[in-house]
This record gives structure tokens, sequence and C-alpha cells, in this order.
């Protein structure tokens, strides 16, 4: 399989470009800049792939950053409904969130199984494929989501 770390290909200034699309976008819509909505997209903009709310509120307590829980949520859910934030669900209890670039570059996921490591991956064999059997069936794909299971080779 040729697929690649997925942090081989994006960096910090991608995750600042979508800081700054996720700022706009949100006062497009009529938000006023909050705290918290900025703590988040903060933390999201410097992560190279998905994240719980749990992550994120770990992390925004041990930058020293008062954001309540139910603001990380309620953030989260605004992220979501104007399709700047992802929900993924990877087979686990929990939910993860990772940005949506603008330009449409997109990963996907491995998944332990034993100790929920999730590793991003790019594959343009994989995305050549989807584009190909959907093609075929005269199906538009507008999202799709590649959930590898398996061991990590720390688990294995």
């Amino acid at each position: 399989m040729s697929a690649r770390p997925h942090s081989q290909r994006h960096g910090p200034a991608d995750g600042a470009r979508w800081a700054e699309h996720a700022r706009a976008s949100l006062e497009r819509a009529g938000f006023r800049r909050g705290g918290a909505r900025r703590a988040v997209i903060e933390v999201l903009a410097a992560e190279p792939c998905a994240l719980s709310a749990l992550d994120i509120d770990e992390r925004l307590s041990a930058d020293r950053r008062r954001v309540g829980r139910a603001s990380v949520y309620r953030a989260l859910e605004q992220l979501t409904e104007l399709e700047l934030v992802h929900r993924l669900d990877l087979g686990s209890e929990t939910a993860r969130y990772e940005r949506v670039e603008p330009g449409g570059e997109h990963h996907h996921h491995m998944v332990c199984d034993d100790c929920g490591k999730v590793l991003p991956f790019e594959d343009a064999g994989i995305e050549r494929a989807v584009t190909k059997v959907t093609g075929g069936a005269g199906f538009e794909v507008r999202d799709h989501e590649i959930v590898l299971h398996g061991a990590c080779e720390s688990c294995r």
C-alpha cells in the first residue's frame, strides 16, 4: 500500500489558514467572537488529526485556559453545523472532531482496537478507487471516510 502518514503533507501553515477561514466563516454567519470558540479553533488548528472533546478540554486546561467543558461541546456543535469541523465516529464510544480544510484536502484513519490510538493516513490509490467505483455507478460522493481497524505497532 502506498499510504503516507498524514503529517508528511500538512504543516502548521495549514492549521493557521484553516483557523483564519473558520473565524471568517463564523463572522459571516453572525457569530460574535467568543472566547470558547476561538480557543477550540486554536487547538484544532494545531492538530493534524481528530481530537475528542475531552482531548480539547484537557489541552485547554494544560494551557491554563479557562473554558468550561459545556462551552467546548457547544463550540464543536457550532463548528460542525457550519461544516468547519467534521464529527467522526471511529468505532469507539467517543466522537472525535477534526477540521474541514477549505480546499477539500482530507485524510483517513487507522484505529488501534487495543489502545485506541488513531493514526491518520493518505493514499491517492484509495481516492482513485472511490472515484472509479462511484463514478461507474453514477453516484455523486459528497464525503467519505475510510477507517481501518487493527493493532498499532506498540500493541502488536
